[in-house]
């Protein structure tokens, strides 16, 4: 993958201004292959290899042209470098010169020819730009940005040359693995940055440069290295590092803190210890520029005379064969003489180093220069001299500050546009998540933030609270007024709850309140007290003779619960406050998601709070209504309700003693005992278009929403007076079947099950028994179905076998219940087990949860099939819903019955 060795060949050489060399470098490359990679004959470069080949290819080209042109006094753009103080500024390039001289196919010269240079350099930097673009190594994109920011410093193009830097620092992500080429690229966007002049940033990416080498090293991940050897890659990182700290000391010297600049110097020298000892005698160039850091570092800590023999040596070496490293030596050596007193030296020197500088485009060496020689002459009270050098010094800095307040122009601008586009971010924001009337989160915001409470895994509580009779308020002061009243409730609403929970409007007159880290119980006080805030409220001044209530219904979320079947559960309450009066709170269980006994008219286990004493918290399982709370009426009873007290069904099967079998086998077979007596009046009269036994039942598995709302429809057409229950529903059902009848919906969540229609009034009661965590869904089915069907339900979950080895279902079981459901897969011996222990009516149900060899509850329905326990019958396997029915009309006709519930031992 590039770049490769000839990459760092080409690129040392236009460094050190070898620009001829680098062009015969470049010239048997072809723009349809990879110069940077060694690829064997029978193995050619992949697609990728060979796109980001050309890449590097034209990035070098476009570099080398534009030092081409910047010799000849222009920019990339053709603009002039600049001219003589006594010359008259020259005519920029005519770029479509340039390229109409491309598209005839004449060669680009060095001479008449510049225009087809910058022409021909835009066109390699856009095509280079493109390729690395649609690269997805974000590693080579980085090198490559970071490259031609350096071609626009080059260019005087400084806006460009920082926008491509802060592209290139961003991709540079921390957790990037240690290789050469990142080492090289933190180094090229070090050099940019220092160029302009953001020192500190220059010296952090410099410094994670230094510490990247030590762990390529460290891991033999410098391959692509063109030295090959590691301790060579982390000797010359050393020394740019060096070079850094050095140069931060330099200023804070020449801002007057010796203090401040000392510890800089005192890293440098460290830094250019560790380099020298590092770098083998033939690799000459770093030994050089190791050298150059040493001696900056012993002059900028005082020690003049340790430094000037050295750096000597370094300016001999470097020769003019690299002129970055030929100024810097000249530079130290310059300041060095200067601070010994030797002016005549340093003089020489340094206008040496001026002119290197000047030459070849190294404007901090240069900065540094000339204000080294000012210093010089003003210290020698040569003000002719120093005059020249002040002067240019001074353009020099009117320069940068041009540059400067080009660069905050641009800041200005960009910031601006940024706060712009924030604000109309932040409007479209509020038409998309606020309501307009209330101005509060709307239903896309409630949903959206919903999701990500339930994903962030904790315990979250949900309240749906309705404004009663809300179409009465706008029939009797219209729907401006109602719109009022909305406004104050949502206000009331905001002002009851903590700065951490978030009331957002759903939907008519609608709210929902989000509360984080809050379960069911927690939340019940908060709504409780906005309920009555809103009742308190003076409501005369808006003309309504009564005032405005609320009701509100709470569910905290469980294990596995997504948005739908959390509001499914609290709008199923917030129904029941509803149906048991209105102003008041209801709450589901936190613990259970379960419903345990509470007054009758409110759906059993929810706790109903509606503003008397005592009832703030009902704990699930208190026996007794609580005060206050209104009976719903009883609907038309069942056939199971005889009303004359005879008893049919089962009943006489269960508490009176049975006929003798008969025995009839076949119609030749004679009886074994006489046939009872039967007139006409005995049988059970069976009227065309008599009403189910009990709600009717749709199951919901296999079909669509828009079935099961049909099926729905047409049962409560034909039997307006007795619930449709819905079973095994999708969430997305159960929120449609609440959309659509309102009111008259029951919503269990936990079972995912509904009934529309009114419910007869609880009468019984039926213990439901679990077996392990995985029984719950089938348990939860059990309990809505014996409670739709009209008896009170009670939940044990969790309990395995072991809990009642010593015989007794004390503490465990409650003893008023008429009849037990058993849910179980792995503790399948649990039915038969209980139905030991109590004379109480068992019915068990087998499920599919169990170990591997369960055979999919078969098992399971074996163990309870083969039970010798008398009393128990056995259900279909994961059928809790048949269970629920069958224990409910035993348990409601033994309650017709008068009679008292069996005991448990």
């Amino acid at each position: 993958m590039p770049p490769g060795a000839l990459h760092h060949r080409v690129t040392a050489a236009l460094t050190t201004g070898q620009l001829d060399e680098a062009e015969e470098l470049l010239a048997d490359v072809g723009s349809g292959s990879s110069p940077y990679v060694a690829a064997a004959p029978h193995d050619p470069p992949s697609d990728g290899a060979a796109d980001l080949g050309r890449a590097w290819a034209d990035t070098l080209r476009a570099e080398l042209l534009v030092r081409r042109l910047r010799q000849a006094g222009f920019t990339l753009v053709g603009d002039p470098v600049g001219s003589a103080p006594d010359t008259d500024p020259a005519d920029p390039l005519d770029l479509h010169a340039g390229v109409a001289e491309l598209i005839d196919g004449r060669p680009a010269g060095t001479g008449d020819g510049s225009a087809s240079h910058a022409a021909l350099a835009i066109a390699l930097v856009r095509s280079a730009k493109a390729s690395f673009d649609a690269t997805e190594d974000e590693l080579q994109r980085a090198a490559g940005l970071a490259r031609h920011a350096r071609i626009e410093l080059l260019s005087r193009r400084i806006d460009a040359a920082m926008d491509e830097a802060v592209e290139a620092a961003s991709l540079l992500d921390p957790a990037l693995p240690p290789s050469a080429l990142l080492v090289q690229t933190l180094t090229t966007l070090a050099g940019v940055l220092a160029d302009l002049e953001l020192l500190p940033l220059a010296l952090d990416y410099q410094r994670r440069a230094h510490e990247t080498a030590v762990a390529a090293a460290a891991l033999d991940a410098t391959g692509d290295h063109p030295d090959g050897d590691p301790d060579v890659l982390v000797a010359r990182a050393a020394s740019c590092l060096g070079e850094l700290c050095a140069e931060l000391g330099e200023a804070l010297l020449d801002e007057g803190d010796p203090d401040a600049a000392a510890p800089h110097f005192a890293e440098a020298r460290a830094l250019a210890e560790q380099a020298l000892a590092l770098l083998p005698p033939e690799s000459a160039g770093a030994v050089v520029a190791a050298q150059v850091v040493h001696g900056w570092a012993l002059v900028g800590a005082g020690e003049h005379a340790s430094a000037v023999g050295p750096l000597r040596a370094a300016v001999r070496a470097a020769g003019a064969g690299d002129p970055a490293l030929q100024a810097a030596a000249l530079l130290a050596l310059g300041r060095a003489l200067r601070r010994q007193a030797d002016g005549d030296g340093a003089d020489e020197h340094l206008v040496r180093a001026l002119a290197t500088a000047g030459e070849h485009g190294l404007p901090r060496v240069r900065r540094a220069a000339l204000r080294e020689l000012c210093t010089l002459h003003a210290e020698r009270d040569d003000a002719g001299r120093a005059l020249p050098y002040l002067q240019a010094y001074l353009a020099d800095e009117l320069d940068r500050v041009d540059e400067r307040r080009t660069r905050w122009v641009e800041l200005f601008g960009r910031r601006k546009s940024l706060l712009e586009t924030e604000r109309v971010a932040g409007q479209l924001r509020r038409q998309v998540y606020e309501d307009t009337l209330t101005h509060l989160p709307n239903r896309r915001y409630a949903e959206a933030r919903l999701d990500g409470l339930l994903d962030g895994g904790g315990t979250i509580a949900l309240a749906v609270v309705d404004v009663d009779r809300f179409k009465e308020v706008n029939d009797a002061i219209g729907h401006a007024g109602g719109d009022e009243v909305l406004r104050r409730v949502a206000e009331v609403l905001v002002a009851g709850c903590r700065d951490t929970d978030e009331v957002c409007r759903w939907a008519g007159d609608e709210f929902v309140v989000l509360l984080p880290d809050t379960t069911a119980e927690q939340a019940e006080p908060a709504l409780e007290r906005c309920r009555r805030a809103v009742a308190s409220t003076d409501w005369a001044g808006l003309g309504l003779p009564a005032p405005v209530t609320i009701s509100a219904g709470i569910a905290s979320a469980t294990v596995g619960d997504d948005r739908r079947t959390l509001f499914s559960a609290a709008d199923g309450v917030l129904y029941d406050a509803k149906r048991s009066g209105r102003d008041r709170v209801v709450r589901l269980s936190a613990v259970t998601q379960t419903r345990a006994a509470g007054p009758p008219a409110a759906a059993a286990g929810a706790a109903v709070t509606d503003g008397s004493p005592g009832d703030d918290t009902v704990p699930a399982g208190s026996p007794g209504p609580a005060a206050g709370a209104p009976r719903v009426p009883a609907v038309q009873p069942t056939p199971l309700d005889d009303p004359a007290g005879e008893t049919g069904g089962f009943a006489p099967l269960l508490v009176e003693p049975a006929d003798p079998p008969l025995g009839l086998g076949s119609p030749a077979e004679p009886a074994l005992a006489p046939l009872p007596a039967v007139g006409a009046s005995d049988l059970p009269a069976a009227p065309a278009g008599r009403a189910p036994a009990g709600p009717d039942v749709i199951w919901g598995t296999g079909r669509s929403t828009e079935q099961v709302l049909a099926l729905v429809r047409t049962a409560r057409r034909e039997f307006p007076d007795r619930a449709a229950v819905v079973v095994r529903a999708a969430a997305e059902t159960l929120v449609a079947l609440a959309g659509e009848h309102d009111a008259y919906t029951t919503v269990d969540a936990a079972s995912m099950s509904a009934a529309v229609g009114p419910l007869p009034e609880p009468a019984g009661r039926v213990a439901v028994v679990c077996g392990t965590g995985g029984d719950l869904a089938v348990a939860a089915e059990a309990a809505f179905a014996a409670r739709v069907t009209g008896t009170g339900v009670v939940r044990v979950d969790d309990v395995g076998g072991s809990r009642f080895r010593a015989g007794s279902l004390d503490g465990v079981v409650p003893e008023d219940v008429d009849c037990l459901v058993v849910v179980a897969g792995l503790d399948a011996a649990l039915g038969g087990l209980l139905g030991v222990l109590t004379d109480v009516p068992v019915v068990a149900v087998p499920t599919s949860t169990g170990q591997p060899g369960a055979f999919g509850g078969f098992g399971a329905l074996l163990t309870m099939l083969s039970s010798t326990a008398p009393g128990v019958v056995v259900s279909t396997i994961d059928n809790g819903h048949a269970a629920g029915v069958f224990a409910a009309r035993v348990a409601r006709r033994t309650r017709r019955r008068g009679m008292a519930p069996p005991g448990l031992s």
